[in-house]
């Protein structure tokens, strides 16, 4: 089938995210994109060995996904532990999922140091957000992967609808 959807866990009702907690996405699509197989789950931290919950994470000093990919950034923890490695293997992980099962698009959550595709926190955990790409939504958009965020559902919809 084309048109596959790498989505993020958390949207799927997977309590996955760092507080151990999910962000459903409801909408009648999403029932449907399920039943006829289109959609492959995955949370990138916990595919590379990230636990439920975790402390909060953020890419550091305003920067942004596609940096830590270049190696000019890192993402560190709330608690100053440093989990670049893993946010960088989570994105392999993504990426790699994503090849083998053919997708052609990705939606994922925004606001997260891995996810976010809208909009990222900006390093300081004070909850300022600034415009950038998550680590996976950077490596994914670099791989020709569309990348929408849960707000672009709509646009969403209707490139896989134009697409067939």
């Amino acid at each position: 089938m084309t048109g596959k959807i790498l989505v993020s866990a958390c949207l799927m009702g997977h309590a996955v995210r760092y507080d151990g907690r999910s962000k459903p996405l409801i909408h009648p699509v999403i029932d449907r994109w399920r039943e006829q197989g289109r959609l492959v789950t995955i949370c990138p931290e916990m595919s590379a060995g990230m636990v439920v919950p975790r402390p909060p994470a953020e890419i550091a000093d305003g920067a942004a996904g596609e940096d830590v990919l270049a190696g000019n950034a890192r993402v560190m923890e709330i608690s100053g532990g440093d989990v670049t490695d893993q946010f960088r293997q989570a994105a392999e992980n993504a990426l790699a999922l994503a090849r083998e099962t053919e997708c052609r698009y990705a939606l994922l959550i925004d606001g997260s140091p891995s996810c976010g595709s809208g909009f990222i926190c900006d390093g300081s955990f004070s909850g300022a957000r600034r415009n950038g790409n998550g680590v996976t939504a950077a490596l994914l958009k670099q791989a020709g992967i569309e990348v929408y965020s849960d707000r672009e559902i709509d646009r969403l919809i209707a490139t896989v609808t134009a697409a067939g």
